[in-house]
């Protein structure tokens, strides 16, 4: 057990180091190409937010997707005060520097909108400004109030958490990411009130911790500061001057105006400020401000309480406790009421002590205290309304002990079981904001332009937070109106009538006035007031008013009688002033002034107009207006009444006023969202977003900015939609590689069925989840048609049953249409098969001689295979069957048909498979011979012996007098003309596999029909011969002496002439096919040569037979001719062509047309090596002699090997030898023999290789091997060069050869493979194992079309029974360098450089870089191949001397300034194993400058803002970039011009909407309309409406609102009094609380949500709540002794009066005793064995004996078992 665990702490220690090595790397690093993340580095600061970075490294040689560098911040703490500002600190860094010669104490610029991260520095009492670097150290602040800092260069977000690309920031409370609960807004306004006693006055308290602190005074007075630290000390600052000042350590900005002061306080203040007002003037002066007041008294949760219990699980609690933020110290909780923001956080559980208690019992789970009880709490009722609706008010609440049962009942308990935690408070304070107090506007101007008018001005209810709301005192409301005096005199009499009461007063009110709507409700409906009844001065108004309602079944009107309406009745006579009479002014007497102004005050006796503020205004930007809203009120409730009770003409005019003038900035316009991508899971919406700038409001014409130029952030552009878990449903994976490479074939695919999640991720479930039909599994797939191909046979079986035979087999060319469906196609379709694919030597035991053949054997003819052909003509010829014979016409022919174990007269002949009998012209002898008398044309064809089941064949054709073979002979013998008139090397592709696969290897029916096939060939050689030049037969006059010989010769029937004819060529039929072999092995190119070759080396043989037969004629005829005349023809005639046929075969290659007789000069030719197709010579047991292209087997009996090498050249070629790639290096035993040959004495297992016979010339070379291999074992010509092919379209290589090659080249990889028996060549790619259709048969894998999918490593391996042996080459492609439009790490080091370098990629064409001098460029190379591509860098053509940096592998070249080079061109120059690529760039050097040569657009299109300012442009030569670069030349002096002043259009103006006239059920908004003008000179001039109607439609001035309908609550009748008991005869009674309309229709109770909602519950007093607890005595102690003893008793819930029992939830409200307890806790005397439970009969039936714990409690009842 020791070693076990020793062994699982040590595999957890290995997995431990594991996890924590570098070398873990996650999951997502393990799919990528990355190696994991390294350490972090030091912190780049110490203090104050620095930097630290992590590398990673890629671990592949392509390139890795994403960076290898990351940052976070460190250091995240202030620096002390006396560490000083980080950038001043680098800045001093220099001071010691010489900067142009002199020293400078440097001070940090900070803020540089342009390049925020780069060292800039000014000499300290100078205005030199330089960039010391281009960057600052990791961790320097971007900008003073900002958290952004700088990491290598680029300035990167910080958020107030501190963290790097955080976008979180502070709250108006300064609390990061806050929600701005723990501070609230204060806003006011104090207006002086000068007093003769008083000096100055408190304007407002700012308490420590406000932030954005804002006070403007207007007036003449000042302001000044009081201070009072938390410590206590008092101080005083008078601000006299503009300026930034430090108090009490907060910043303080203050501005001086001669009439305005403004003070700033970003804060958070460090002391309670007062700010005072001293007095300075008799004018009054008002203080408007606004802060955040921090919430002093917060909430702050306290740890865990004690565990409730110390073992077996218990639980514990947090509170909280209301915490003073200023003395740092826990205050009462009702402080923290005080403020309506503060939310009480909810107490937290959590279990605890979860540990078994030691020496349990194992009986604990019964007891039912151990089951889980919730702990006593504290419950609260509601609170009460508060005392007061603001200004400070209380409410009250109470608060009580409670626990819930195991059956969720809840009871009241004593007090001290809540105390764990604080017990809430019963009373708090409430709506201690500031009451609403009248805020008075500025004075309208007066309403006449001389003399004694009236002014207005708005009066607004302001609550605590700023908003206009009511609640203010009526009483204390400031008047809206006074008179005023123009000092302008008037020259008209003055009038005695008020102004308001004029006459345009009462036409704007008739003109205003509109009558009221008829509704279905009863309601007072006046008509049109009456003209007034006088034409001048003051008369009387009627109007008629109704009681209507509207009949909704028929829309039509009713009249009711006055009483059935309700509410004040509308007025019906008003008095009306039409102007003085007679156009002058008018006296009016005491009389008629009272009755006019008592007529005209019973409107002003009970209402009036006044104004309620302003109107939002019309446009938020651009120029809008602003209208004093005008309500009429009831003086004495304050209460907005219908304006019809308000005199009209007392209506104070419309104010105006113009607002938000300021040029509306650019702004972003937003289109609709799309549709969502996806309808479930999680899908995307997008939206165009773009930036714009409004031109003119009155044509809404708007110009498409750049984005940068609109301030705000930019709206999103994406949003995430349906983000809903979707149904399951299947999910197709990838499909699977086809069945077929080639052709048609299925692929397959599987289904899943998954669901897709509201966070994009799929969840895989079973199948059963999924109802839908499954998605298509298996679909047809079409690739490339697959390559013809031959379908070989089975080997035939040997030739021969003893000795040496051969093998062959038939091939078939087949095209695949589908899979296991093949079509047989032309064989010149595929491609050429090798002829030693088709037939191979067979070798059998050696054959036994018999003295005399057996008796039971079958007839046999004794055929000659011979070919004749007859040159001269003679009268008779005999033959023998089997063979051919090219014959003159007119000459006789004796065929004979020898046969063995068969009667001669039994022999039939035939002709063309027709049967032959004797006639006139063909004689049948009954000896075994026939004969054709003088042939002709007619006698041409196949000849037929046949002796029982033995037959052969004797083809006989005629030979025309232009040496051609005669065409149109009979049916058998017969070939097409274009096959007589075609070349040989025709014949051979034609007929080529006839011969291969189906003549030499079929059965005698077979034979038959490809007779003629066969003789095409012979026919193609046969006319070669005839016309082959240098016969003696050419020169008549040489023959004559032989044709007198042949005259005297002996009888025609004399057999023996068959041998001396002197006339008739002869060779064996076994030439003419190896010359057919042989030239189906050469090359196409060469076949021509070859043939020619062939014909003239058979010649040769042919004409040296008959010479020594010829020899032989003239020593037996000396008698009749002098030796001297036959010999001189032929040394005279035949010299030139025997003398050429003595000299070696190899000088032998001349073209048909080229005589050898006539002494020409022969052409250069290119070496060619002669290849045979013969199997190896065994001359004995120890020699073997061979020829190029076989296989030699080394025996333990061989001692030599002699390999042939011919080959044909002009030049005469150079034979040299090399075996497996290397020459062979000569000795006693490997020699080289005179006539080329390479012979190997004693051959030993180190001999075993391939041995080449190089032929080279001045014109080329060529090259052939013969395998020499040991016992038979496989062997491979094998190759160790490079190939590199930059151009060709094909190349071919042996095995074993690195192969480096352009794409789309085709590659053939050559495995020549010997073996015996023949080795089975088999082909991998990358150790995978290539299928039929990528290689050949013979050993030859062709790579078409190579690509980059192609690279890797193929292996040829080669087996048989005696072994195997591979062999592998790398084919690696190859791609020359291009340009590419982008790179990744180009753009990378471009993007990371600053401002202030030019960066460029060269091209081939060339590009063009103009810089000003001084300046830095980044010049790149973008070019890519593969492999990777060296660059070398030019400058003017030369290599670059001047000084300059190499980046990014040296793809950049970096010049750090541009001075150091003049004008010129630099070049890239890219090179690989592939090719070479120039790339160019030509650099201008030029200064920068400033242009004014454009303006911008008008600010407005009509009026008199419109200015155009002239577009400042920073300039290099004609081309506009970014203006820092022109930073350093003084800017030219720009004027703005005015544009567009001109009036405007006519435009209509509209206000804000009034209020509803009604709440709910349906009511009327309306505004005001109005056409104005806005002229050049900025005044707006009232037109008619004509005038704006025909610019665009009139806005509409009413409108519905309030819709919805009026609802209240209902409540239904209390319950019965049988609630739960709450107490000693109380319990609760209910109701419900219903939502309805008022015709009593029930609607949802969220309509009502906005009312306040009845009481659904209360107390009620009842008999059935007198109960109490009875409890019964306890029970004996169930031990004696220990801690495991316990005791019970009975509880019951009964009634007083009647003490009987009842349900216990009656008694909830009273803590119930409890039912059990422990007993008897005393140590037990270990003196006997005994039981101390009385469970121990239970212990023993159980079987718990062997327990422990159980044996010692039971241990008499356990002892006894």
């Amino acid at each position: 057990m020791e070693y076990c665990r020793w062994t699982a702490a040590g595999t957890l220690l290995l997995a431990s180091l594991i996890l924590s090595s570098r070398t873990a790397r996650s999951e997502e690093d393990r799919d990528s190409l990355w190696d994991a993340w390294g350490s972090w580095s030091e912190c780049s600061r110490t203090c104050g937010g620095g930097a630290s970075y992590s590398l990673r490294r890629c671990l592949s040689s392509k390139t890795c997707e994403g960076r290898n560098i990351r940052y976070r911040t460190c250091s995240n703490v202030d620096c002390p005060p006396e560490a000083g500002d980080f950038r001043a600190q680098q800045c001093s860094a220099h001071n010691d520097v010489k900067y142009q010669g002199q020293f400078y104490e440097w001070l940090p610029v900070s803020n540089d909108p342009d390049n925020p991260c780069s060292l800039k520095c000014q000499a300290r009492g100078m205005a030199l400004v330089v960039e010391l670097a281009p960057k600052v150290l990791d961790g320097t602040r971007c900008y003073t109030e900002s958290l952004d800092m700088c990491i290598s260069g680029l300035c990167q977000i910080v958020g107030c958490d501190r963290q790097l690309g955080s976008t979180v920031k502070e709250d108006n409370c300064g609390v990061c990411n806050g929600d701005g609960s723990t501070c609230r807004l204060v806003r006011g306004q104090f207006k002086s009130q000068l007093a003769a006693n008083k000096l100055d006055d408190t304007v407002v308290a700012i308490p420590y911790g406000s932030r954005q602190v804002r006070l403007v005074l207007k007036g003449p007075d000042h302001l000044y500061l009081e201070t009072k630290t938390l410590q206590g000390l008092k101080s005083e600052n008078s601000l006299s001057t503009t300026g930034s000042f430090l108090v009490e350590n907060s910043s303080i900005d203050f501005q001086k105006f001669p009439d305005k002061e403004i003070l700033r306080i970003s804060g958070p203040l460090t002391a309670d400020f007062t700010i005072k007002i001293r007095y300075a003037g008799a004018a009054d002066s008002s203080v408007q401000f606004i802060f955040y007041q921090p919430i002093i008294h917060r909430w702050r949760e306290t740890d865990f309480f004690p565990c409730s219990a110390s073992c077996g699980g218990g639980y514990q609690l947090t509170s909280a406790e209301c915490f003073d933020l200023r003395s740092n110290r826990v205050v009462a909780d009702q402080y923290c009421h005080y403020y309506p923001e503060n939310t009480k956080p909810k107490p937290k559980l959590q279990e605890c002590n979860l540990d078994p208690c030691p020496a349990s019992d194992g009986y604990k789970q019964i007891m039912p205290y151990d089951l889980y009880h919730p702990l006593p709490r504290w419950e609260s009722t509601p609170w009460t309304a508060c005392s007061s609706s603001c200004g400070g008010g209380i409410q009250s609440r109470s608060i009580s002990c409670v626990e819930e049962d195991i059956q969720g009942h809840i009871s009241p308990v004593e007090e001290w079981k809540c105390m764990y935690t604080p017990k809430m408070p019963v009373v708090q304070p409430c709506n201690i904001f500031d009451c609403p107090k009248w805020l008075a506007q500025e004075w309208s101007p007066c309403t006449v332009t001389c003399g004694q008018g009236l002014r207005y001005r708005v009066v607004l209810c302001l609550d605590h937070r700023g908003m206009h709301t009511g609640g203010c005192s009526p009483k204390t409301k400031p008047h809206i109106k006074e008179e005023c005096i123009v000092s302008t005199p008037c020259y008209k009499p003055r009038e005695k009538l008020p102004v308001e009461a004029k006459l345009p007063w009462y036409k704007q009110a008739q003109e205003l006035e509109e009558g009221t709507a008829v509704s279905e409700e009863p309601s007072f409906v006046p008509e049109a007031w009456s003209t007034c009844s006088v034409t001048c001065g003051v008369g009387i108004q009627v109007r008629l008013v109704k009681c209507q309602v509207l009949l909704s079944f028929s829309q039509s009107v009713a009249d009711l009688p006055i009483d059935e309406c309700e509410g004040p009745k509308p007025v019906s006579q008003r008095a009306c002033y039409s102007g003085p009479c007679s156009g002058e002014a008018t006296e009016y007497t005491p009389e008629e002034t009272d009755f006019l102004y008592g007529s005209l005050q019973e409107f002003d006796e009970l209402y009036d107009w006044e104004y309620e503020g302003f109107t939002e205004c019309s446009e938020s930007c651009g120029g809008g207006v602003q209208e004093a809203v005008v309500t009429c009120l009831n003086k004495q409730t304050r209460e907005t009444a219908d304006e019809t009770l308000c005199v009209t003409s007392r209506r104070p005019p419309q104010l105006l006023k113009a607002c938000s003038v300021d040029p509306c900035p650019p702004r972003w316009e937003i289109g609709k969202w799309s549709t969502c991508s996806l309808t479930c899971g999680v899908g995307l919406q997008t939206r165009d977003v773009f930036c714009s700038h409004l031109l003119s409001r009155e044509t809404n014409e708007t110009v498409i900015l750049a984005d940068e130029l609109c301030s705000k952030p930019k709206p999103s552009l994406v949003q995430a939609c349906n983000r809903f878990d979707c149904p399951p449903s299947w999910y197709p994976t990838e499909w699977q590689e086809c069945s077929q490479t080639c052709g048609s074939g299925v692929q397959k695919r599987d289904t899943l069925c998954k669901q897709r999640l509201a966070d994009g991720s799929l969840l895989e479930l079973p199948e059963t989840f999924c109802s839908m039909p499954r998605t298509v599994t298996q679909q047809a797939c079409k690739n490339e048609d697959c390559p013809n191909e031959w379908l070989l046979s089975d080997w035939t079986q040997c030739s021969v049953s003893c000795g040496e035979g051969t093998q062959s087999r038939n091939a078939i060319c087949r095209k695949m249409l589908k899979p296991g469906e093949f079509v047989i196609i032309n064989s010149s379709l595929c491609l050429p098969l090798p002829f030693s694919s088709l037939i191979r030597p067979c070798a059998l035991g050696p054959c036994a001689r018999h003295n005399r053949p057996a008796h039971n054997q079958s007839p046999h003819i004794m055929a000659v295979k011979k070919v004749y052909i007859q040159t001269r003509k003679q009268k008779k010829l005999h033959f023998i069957v089997g063979g051919y014979a090219y014959l003159l016409p007119k000459t006789s022919v004796v065929l004979r048909c020898p046969t063995r174990r068969f009667r001669k007269s039994m022999i039939t002949w035939e002709k063309d498979d027709k049967r032959l009998i004797s006639s006139a012209h063909v004689t049948i002898a009954p000896y075994g011979y026939m004969k054709i008398h003088r042939l002709k044309p007619s006698d041409a064809g196949t000849y037929t012996c046949t002796a029982g089941p033995a037959r052969e064949n004797f083809i006989i054709k005629l030979i025309g007098s232009n040496k051609k073979i005669i065409a149109g002979q009979p049916t058998g013998i017969r070939e097409e003309e274009a096959m007589r008139k075609a070349s040989l090397n025709e014949a051979l592709r034609t007929e080529e596999k006839h011969l291969n696969g189906i003549f030499f290897n079929s059965s005698n029916s077979e034979k038959q029909g490809h007779l003629a096939n066969r003789s095409r060939l012979y026919d193609s050689i046969v006319s070669r011969l005839l016309q082959h030049r240098g016969w003696p037969g050419e020169n008549l006059e040489a023959w004559e002496a032989q044709e007198s010989m042949e005259r005297n010769a002996s009888s025609e029937e004399d057999q023996s002439r068959e041998h001396s004819l002197p006339f008739t060529m002869i060779t064996e039929q076994k030439c003419l096919d190896d010359i057919i072999r042989n030239l189906s092995q050469q090359p196409e190119e060469l076949k021509d040569r070859y043939t020619e070759q062939l014909v003239v080396q058979l010649a040769h043989k042919i004409f040296k037979s008959h010479l020594e037969h010829q020899e032989f004629v003239l020593k037996a005829s000396r008698r009749k001719v002098d030796s001297a005349s036959v010999e001189y023809p032929f040394h005279r005639h035949v010299s030139g062509f025997t003398s050429s046929l003595r000299t070696s075969s190899a000088e032998v290659f001349l073209p048909a047309s080229v005589g050898l007789a006539n002494g020409l000069r022969r052409p250069h030719q290119k070496p060619a090596i002669l290849r045979k197709i013969s199997a190896a010579q065994q001359l004995s047991a120890s020699e073997v002699v061979t020829h190029l292209g076989q296989t030699v087997v080394l025996a333990s009996g061989t001692l030599s090997v002699l390999l042939h090498c011919e080959a044909v050249g002009n030049p005469k070629p150079t034979i040299s030898w090399a075996k497996n790639g290397e020459e062979v290096k000569y000795s006693d035993r490997i020699l080289l023999q005179p006539d080329d040959s390479l012979q190997i004495l004693a051959p030993v297992e180190a001999d075993v290789g391939f041995y080449a016979c190089n032929a080279s010339n001045a014109l080329g070379s060529d090259s052939v091997s013969i395998a020499v291999t040991l016992a038979g074992k496989p062997l491979i010509k094998t190759s160790r060069a490079t190939v590199i092919n930059t151009e060709l379209p094909a190349v071919t290589v042996d095995i074993g050869s690195m192969v480096k090659t352009i794409q789309k080249a085709n590659v053939t990889i050559n495995c020549q493979v010997a073996g015996v028996p023949e080795a089975k060549v088999t082909w991998f790619k990358n150790k995978v194992k290539l299928f039929s259709a990528h290689h050949l048969h013979d050993g030859l894998l062709i790579i078409a079309n190579v690509s980059l999918s192609d690279q890797g490593l193929y292996s040829c391996k080669a087996a048989n029974l005696h072994g195997e042996v591979t062999e592998s080459s790398q084919l690696l492609v190859l791609e020359p360098p291009q340009p590419i439009p982008y790179l990744e790490d180009l753009a990378a080091v471009f993007s990371s450089a600053g401002p202030s370098t030019h960066s460029v990629l060269t091209s081939p064409s060339g590009t063009k870089l103009t810089v000003s001098p001084g300046s830095s460029a980044l010049i790149g190379c973008a070019v890519d191949g593969h492999p990777t591509p060296n660059i070398t860098w030019l400058y003017s053509g030369e290599p670059l001397s001047l000084r300059h940096h190499l980046l990014a592998s040296g793809r950049i070249l970096q010049i750090l300034n541009v001075s150091d080079f003049t004008d010129g061109e630099f070049s890239c120059l890219a090179q690989n194993e592939a090719g070479s690529l120039t790339q160019k760039m030509s650099l201008v050097i030029q200064e920068y400058r400033w242009s004014v040569d454009r303006l911008t657009a008008c600010s407005a299109s009509c009026g008199h803002k419109g200015v155009q300012l002239p577009q400042l442009r920073c300039l290099l030569d004609g081309a506009e970039v970014n203006t820092s670069y022109c930073r350093e030349t003084p800017k030219p002096p720009l004027q703005p011009i005015a544009c567009n002043r001109r009036d405007c259009p006519s435009r209509w103006m509209v206000t804000s909407w009034s209020l509803c006239t009604r709440t709910c059920g349906g009511g009327i908004q309306m505004r005001r309309v109005t056409c104005q003008r806005l002229t050049a000179k900025g005044s707006s001039v009232p037109m008619s409406n004509e005038a704006c109607a025909q610019v665009s439609k009139r806005p509409v001035d009413t409108q519905n609102c309030n819709r919805q309908p009026c609802v209240e609550w209902v409540a239904s009748s209390w319950s019965q009094c049988n609630g739960p008991c709450i107490g000693p005869r109380l319990a609760v009674q209910h109701r419900q609380i219903f939502c309805q309309t008022k015709d009593g229709t029930s609607v949802s109770s969220d309509q009502c949500s906005a009312l306040p909602r009845p009481l659904s519950t209360q107390n009620c007093w009842t008999d059935i709540c007198g109960v109490h607890w009875r409890v019964s005595l306890w029970t004996v102690c169930t031990a004696t002794c220990g801690n495991y003893g316990f005791q019970s008793r009975r509880i019951d819930c009964v009634h007083i009066r009647t003490n009987k029992p009842v349900m216990e939830h009656h008694c909830s409200w009273r803590p119930r005793p409890s039912n059990w307890q422990r007993c008897n806790v005393t140590p037990c005397e270990n003196v006997e064995c005994r039981d101390t439970t009385r469970y121990c009969e239970k212990v023993k039936q159980l079987k718990l004996c062997q327990l422990t714990q159980f044996k010692s409690r039971c241990c008499g009842t356990c002892g006894k078992s």
